[in-house]
Parts: C-alpha cells; sequence; structure tokens
C-alpha cells in the first residue's frame, strides 16, 4: 500500500526535473542528449575524479593546485549553465558562451602553467597579465551570475568599487590601482584563491561527490520507510513522516529546493490525503527540507565547513549543533501535532504502512554515514579521506540491494552529478575570497564594525538584526555552502568583536543564510513545495516561515546566551536547557497554531507566545515567568471557561 502512496505521488507531479528547473537555480542547466550529453558526462565525471585526487593527493604549489581546479571546474560549468533558463535548447551552446568558456577557463590555466615566474614577479606585473587577471575575474563573476544569481555579484561588485576608490583615489594610485586590485584578487591567495575555494577544493567538493553517490545508493527511500515505521500511524502521520524523512534526507543532500522535491513528492500527496490543507503540507515539507542542513552529523557539508573556520574538532562542531537542531525540529512536530489535533485527523493504517522487520535488513545502508563520522570525528584520517572511504563503502553496501546496486552507469551518474552540484559552490566560493579580499586589504572590515556599532549604538540586537537581514537577503539567490562562506568572512567577525562567542557568531550567520529559502518574497523551497501541493505559494511561503520559527529565534538565543551550543556550561545546565526550550517551543508552537485542547482566544495566544518565548531564554527568572504562563494557559484551556476564539490563520 505504501508503494501505491509513491505512485500517486510521482503521478502529482512527474517531472521533477521541471519543477528543479523552475525553483531552484543550481539545476537551471543546459539540456544535453545522445551523444552531445555523453561528451559532456565524461568530462563532468573526469572532473569529479581529479577533484578527489586534488584532496587526497595533490602535492603540488597551492597555485598550481587551486587554478587548475577552478580552470576545470570553470570549462565544466559553461557547458552546464546557460546565460539565461529561457534559451535553453536541446544540444545547444552559444557561440559567445564557447568564448566565454575558453577565456574563463585559460585565464587560470595561464596561471596555472606560469604560477613560479608569476609568484617571483610579484607585486609586479606585465600589463597583458593584468589583462588577463581582469578577464578570469569578469568571466567568473558571469558564470557566478549564470549558477547563483545576481546578489552575490551585486555585493562583491560594491566591495570591488569600493577597493578601486580605496587606491585609486584615496591611496592616490590612478590607473595603477587596476594593477593593484589584480594582483591581490586574482594572483596572491588573499583573494578568489583565500580560504572559501580552497577549503573547497580539499574537501567541500569531495563531500558534495559523496553526497551524490549516497543520494543514489536508496538511502532516501530507507529514511522515508524508517519515517513512516517511526510516525506513520501517529494523528496526523504523513506529516509527521515528512517531518522525520526531511530532517534525515536534507542533512545529505545540502539543498532545501531538491530534498522538497525529492522527499516531497511522496509526503505531501499523502498529507493532503490525510486531510492537511495544501499549504500546510507544502509548508511543513518546506520547513523540514531546509531545516536537514541544520540536522547533525552531516549538516549539509556545513559542519566540514565550519571545522576550518573555527579551528575545531568535528565533533565539537556537530555536538554543539544537537540542541537548536532538536528544537528546530521539535517546533515543527509540535505545530504539525496541534494541526492534526485541531483538524481531527488520523494516521495511516498500520496495514498500509512498511514492516519493520524488511526495513531493519536494509540497515546496512547506514554503514557509509556511520564510516564517515567516527572517521572524523575520532580523527582518524583527514576529512578529504573520510569522504573518500566512505564513497568506497557507499559502493560496496550498494551491492547488497539489486534494486539501488551503483552498477557502472549509476557510479559514472553519481560522478557527474558529484561534479555538477560542486560548480554553484565553488565559484561562489571564489567570489567569496574576493569578498573577502576586499575587506582585509581596504581595512573595510574595521570600518564596517564601526559603522555597525554607530548605528546600534553599541546595542547588541541591532546588531543582530542587520546581521540577519544581510544573511537572508544573501541567501536568497546563493547556495547555502557559499552563503555560509561569505557571512563567514565577513558579518561573523563583526559579531565576534562585539563579544559574542565564535562558535555561536557561526551559528547564527549559518541559520539566517539558510532560512531564506522559506522566508517571503523569494522562499524557494515553499514555492517548490506549493507546485507539489497545488496550493497559494505565498499562504505556503507564510505557513512555512510559522512553521520555522524556531530558526528565527534560537539564533538570538544562542548569541545571548551561548550555552544554547554549550559554550561555558555544564551538564546540568543544559538539561535545564533541554527542557525549557522544548517547553518554550510547546508555548510558540500552540500560539502560532490557535489550537490546544480546543481554539485558543488571542489573549491566551499572546500569553502563550510570551511564555514560551521566555522559557526559551536560558535564565532562572525567564523560566520561572514562563512556566507560569504556560501552566496558566494549560490549566485554563483544560478547566476553564471557553473565551470566543477568532479563527486560526
Amino acid at each position: 500500500m505504501f508503494k501505491k502512496h509513491a505512485a500517486r505521488a510521482a503521478e502529482t507531479y512527474t517531472d521533477a526535473d521541471a519543477l528543479m528547473r523552475r525553483f531552484d537555480r543550481e539545476s537551471n542547466t543546459r539540456i544535453w542528449e545522445g551523444r552531445p550529453k555523453l561528451v559532456v558526462d565524461i568530462l563532468l565525471a573526469a572532473f569529479s575524479l581529479f577533484a578527489i585526487w586534488c584532496a587526497l593527493f595533490a602535492v603540488m604549489l597551492d597555485e598550481v593546485r587551486l587554478t587548475s581546479f577552478v580552470g576545470c571546474l570553470v570549462m565544466i560549468g559553461y557547458l552546464t549553465y546557460p546565460a539565461d533558463k529561457h534559451h535553453v535548447r536541446v544540444n545547444y551552446i552559444p557561440w559567445y558562451d564557447i568564448v566565454l568558456m575558453l577565456l574563463c577557463g585559460g585565464s587560470f590555466f595561464y596561471f596555472c602553467f606560469n604560477a613560479e615566474k608569476i609568484i617571483l614577479r610579484l607585486p609586479a606585473l606585465y600589463p597583458y597579465q593584468v589583462v588577463i587577471g581582469i578577464v578570469g575575474i569578469v568571466t567568473l563573476f558571469e558564470l557566478c551570475r549564470r549558477c547563483t544569481g545576481v546578489p552575490i555579484m551585486v555585493v562583491a561588485g560594491v566591495f570591488i568599487a569600493y577597493a578601486f576608490y580605496y587606491y585609486g583615489v584615496k591611496k592616490g594610485q590612478g590607473f595603477a590601482a587596476v594593477q593593484t586590485l589584480v594582483c591581490r584578487l586574482f594572483y596572491i591567495k588573499s583573494g578568489l584563491l583565500s580560504t572559501p575555494i580552497n577549503a573547497c577544493s580539499n574537501f567541500i567538493a569531495i563531500f558534495i561527490i559523496f553526497g551524490a553517490f549516497l543520494e543514489r545508493s536508496g538511502i532516501s527511500d530507507f529514511f522515508i520507510r524508517l519515517a513512516n515505521v517511526i510516525a506513520g500511524s501517529a494523528s496526523g502521520g504523513p506529516a509527521k513522516v515528512a517531518v522525520i524523512s526531511s530532517a534525515l534526507c536534507g542533512m545529505v543532500s545540502g539543498s532545501s529546493v531538491g530534498n522538497t522535491v525529492t522527499t516531497g513528492s511522496v509526503t505531501i500527496p499523502m498529507m493532503k490525503k490525510t486531510g492537511y490543507r495544501g499549504e500546510f503540507a507544502g509548508a511543513v515539507e518546506a520547513a523540514a527540507s531546509t531545516g536537514g542542513q541544520i540536522m547533525p552529523p552531516i549538516m549539509g557539508a556545513a559542519a566540514f565547513l565550519m571545522v576550518d573556520f573555527l579551528g575545531m574538532q568535528y565533533r565539537e562542531i556537530v555536538v554543539r549543533a544537537i540542541l537548536p537542531a532538536l528544537l528546530y525540529f521539535t517546533g515543527i512536530f509540535l505545530a504539525v501535532h496541534l494541526e492534526a489535533k485541531r483538524l481531527g485527523l488520523t494516521g495511516i493504517p498500520r496495514e498500509e504502512l512498511p514492516k519493520l522487520g524488511p526495513l531493519m535488513k536494509k540497515l546496512y545502508l547506514l554503514l557509509p554515514l556511520v564510516v564517515l563520522v567516527w572517521l572524523v570525528s575520532t580523527n582518524t584520517v583527514t576529512m578529504a579521506r573520510a569522504a573518500a572511504y566512505a564513497i568506497l563503502v557507499t559502493v560496496a553496501v550498494s551491492l547488497i540491494d539489486a534494486e539501488h546496486r551503483l552498477t557502472p552507469a549509476k557510479l559514472f551518474d553519481s560522478l557527474a552529478a558529484g561534479a555538477r552540484g560542486c560548480v554553484s559552490v565553488a565559484v561562489a566560493c571564489c567570489v567569496a575570497g574576493i569578498i573577502a579580499g576586499c575587506l582585509t586589504m581596504t581595512g573595510l572590515a574595521n570600518q564596517i564594525f564601526s559603522a555597525i556599532l554607530a548605528v546600534s549604538s553599541k546595542a547588541r540586537f541591532i546588531a543582530l538584526l542587520l546581521t540577519m537581514l544581510c544573511c537572508i537577503v544573501l541567501g536568497m539567490g546563493v547556495p547555502t555552502t557559499a552563503n555560509y562562506c561569505i557571512m563567514a568572512t565577513t558579518c561573523a567577525p563583526v559579531l565576534i568583536k562585539m563579544g559574542i562567542p565564535a562558535v555561536a557568531a557561526h551559528f547564527f550567520v549559518f541559520y539566517f543564510g539558510i532560512v531564506a529559502d522559506i522566508t517571503p518574497p523569494v522562499a524557494l523551497a515553499a514555492y517548490a513545495g506549493s507546485a507539489i501541493a497545488k496550493a497559494n505559494p505565498m499562504k505556503t511561503a507564510l505557513n512555512a516561515t510559522k512553521l520555522a520559527i524556531a530558526a528565527f529565534i534560537v539564533p538570538y538565543i544562542m548569541a545571548y546566551n551561548p550555552a544554547m551550543v554549550l559554550v561555558n556550561t555544564n551538564v546540568l545546565e543544559v538539561s535545564l536547557i533541554v527542557v525549557t526550550s522544548v517547553l518554550g517551543m510547546f508555548g510558540v508552537a500552540a500560539a502560532l497554531n490557535g489550537h490546544l485542547f480546543r481554539s485558543v482566544a488571542w489573549p491566551l495566544r499572546l500569553l502563550l507566545c510570551a511564555g514560551g518565548l521566555l522559557m526559551m531564554v536560558p535564565g532562572a527568572a525567564t523560566d520561572l515567568i514562563g512556566i507560569a504562563l504556560l501552566a496558566g494557559c494549560v490549566l485554563w484551556q483544560k478547566f476553564g471557561k471557553p473565551l470566543k476564539a477568532k479563527p486560526s490563520l
């Protein structure tokens, strides 16, 4: 019976590719068929193998390794991404794209093959080398526009313009400022070849490739079936299944829209069939899929990037991420449960659900994740080698299951898909390096810090609010990993200078970079969910924002009291935080849903919300006031005289 549900889901939206192209910029790729497709896929697979080799075995000069990596990457990038999604034709690439591809790749390969000579001459450059650097940066920006959108280009363009003003006018270099900028941004490792792309080539790329292998091993189907066994029969079961399965699948995929389409094609039709409104069903899937990227231990590869930025061990990052993720999904789970109770919904009959016994026989599918986490957390090998070994384990365990066996064709497809997934992240990392380079060489970071202090009058809340807005706006057009790279090099240092612990500052910018996918007016994950649910997109986005309210609250709590991310705390305090925060999320969820034992009137909803928020703020006084408010509201709901309540939104 479960297979019938999946079949109906497939009929609801048969062309997942079209849905991804509509809502996910990273999926707006050229259409190759026949022999041209084979050639392009061979190039993509070759790049994946090259990226794995770079991460594991390359011992060459950094400038040579990074420029060869980026050179190959931009070549396949132009083969993959058209100038405009509305002008895509099968097996077609215009002549100007070929020119741009050769110019962009040629610029980086020129540096690669002449790295030693160029390094010896720096900072002096020949005029033609300046031209090559300009061509490389401009064509890289054009590729960035194609695969990640305009926002990141606007940000980088503003910083470059300021850098030119700084050297050309303030420093009095005139046109010589161009040579200085090209030298620092293109040829020296303080620009596009800095930390973000270095981290990408060292381990992010190989983790993206690992994710492509894992998705084709059948683990997504396993997660969905496991979630059905756990929660399918409960009240409003399909929605709870969506929360659990999306959390598990999302931590591997690292894509909010991709995860919404993949798991949502199964869970959203099941939710609607149970009785949930389309806007709510699409919102549940979008909110849970987006939250998958904060779900330990994988966190869509962000955990591994934080290791590089924070200088912490992987296991520290994962442990510190557990409590915020728990609160996020607890909030969604409670909202789903309360909505089911409000509508009087039941679960899926047990006879229609997958059986636990046969499912447990497929636990071996989790072995690659177990191996990866164990190798990285124990520092047995480097992160890149851990990912490589996990890929080998994925291939090995797939041989057990004939349905999801990674045949040579699937292995080839996994390599090609992994390379395709690397393009947008790596290009955005290059641009993030340029932004960081402009901040460093002009001293603009200190000026931004001073400006924020001036605007906020040293009020931490205003600084956090401005940072939140920057993260959300930038996150509307940039992949999560790249967004985190940019914010970690620009906004996070400002928060750290204001006294916020580094780990709390980095989690703050990471969380708000993610929620852009469900925050109107862009909210691409919510719109993808609405398309599957055939519901109103804006209403779906607003519902998703309500469901993910914890993602807007928890980062502020982390900033004000880092005990939330286990900074300067102990076991007793953490246990208390867990209990009070979960109770707090219950209060907020009940207030937003408008239903507890019966409909909740607006005065009680406000009190529930206030009590919930107070309980989520660590501190004895706030906890006592919060529990008093919550207990009073619950007792009134249970035993008091009903107040006239307005219908729930």
